[in-house]
């Protein structure tokens, strides 16, 4: 008698969902320490940006910069005063791509949420469950949203729940609407209710709040590009009076009241810009 070979089901264990390739982390968000936010800062900032390098790889990028930057100044100025700019500049410079393309890489997902909301809901309406529908809007979903919703998606295969599987999806995009999308589904999936209209007008009112965005920047543009001016003005000039005599820092340097003002001018600098910074993020979250 023939033997008949049935296909093993293989059932969903939660307990192995939560393997993923290790990633460096350096902050812990155990303690308030300042040093420790600043860590999780930076992973954020990694996490969000869509960089295809670790953190690490990013911190070594910084220390090849600043130590090429330190030595093109030093080569050209001859003192270390301009080699130590040059330092701070180079290193600076894989940072502030980071943050440049985590805005670039959130406004695009931004423009792409209302149409995966919409998909999502039209998806709703062929009698598929929230698990299938979330799986399927996530392959038809380009890059980078995308990205995220497949990775989301792979954790719905691996067994995870729903709720489990989007709860960090906000914290990797960076974006206040998801967040909003991610408690809208898991909601639903404990209560039910018309997923339908949940997701109709879920999607209209990212809509309206990009278009109240684009306004909003629109209307403080003069005032966020004067701040910026303020910022990059003090730099600037700095930079004309090195470039135009190379040993301008040093004689500055060598006088007592000079070095004193030198060294309060930088710290309110530093002060100003990261107050300044801090008003601009609180006005965008708002």
């Amino acid at each position: 008698m023939a033997t008949e070979f049935l296909p093993t089901r293989i059932e969903a264990r939660p307990e192995y969902a939560s393997i993923l390739r290790d990633t460096d982390r350096f902050g812990t968000g155990d303690t308030e320490d300042s040093a420790d936010r600043l860590n999780m800062w930076f992973d954020r900032l990694m996490t969000q940006s869509g960089l295809a390098i670790q953190p690490s790889q990013l911190l070594m990028f910084c220390l090849l910069f600043g130590a090429f930057g330190g030595l093109l100044l030093l080569v050209i100025q001859d003192n270390l005063v301009g080699m130590g700019i040059g330092a701070f500049a180079g290193g600076f410079a894989p940072i502030a791509y980071a943050v440049f393309q985590r805005g670039r890489r959130q406004s695009t997902m931004l423009r792409q949420l209302p149409d995966m909301v919409e998909e999502l809901a039209r998806a709703s309406r062929t009698g598929r469950s929230l698990e299938q529908c979330y799986q399927m809007v996530a392959q038809d979903t380009p890059s980078p949203l995308g990205d995220e919703m497949r990775a989301s998606a792979r954790k719905l295969q691996m067994g995870m729940s729903l709720k489990d599987a989007m709860a960090d999806l906000p914290e990797r995009s960076g974006l206040l609407s998801l967040n909003i999308l991610t408690m809208a589904l898991s909601v639903h999936q404990q209560t039910g209710g018309d997923l339908v209209t949940v997701l109709e007008r879920l999607s209209r009112t990212i809509r309206d709040r990009i278009l109240f965005l684009g306004r909003l920047r629109a209307a403080t543009a003069a005032s966020r590009a004067t701040a910026i001016f303020m910022i990059a003005l003090p730099p600037g000039i700095l930079a004309f009076f090195v470039l135009r005599d190379p040993n301008y820092l040093t004689n500055l340097m060598s006088s007592t009241w000079g070095r004193n003002s030198t060294i309060l001018a930088i710290t309110l600098q530093i002060i100003g810009s990261l107050w300044v910074r801090r008003i601009m993020t609180q006005s965008a979250r708002t």
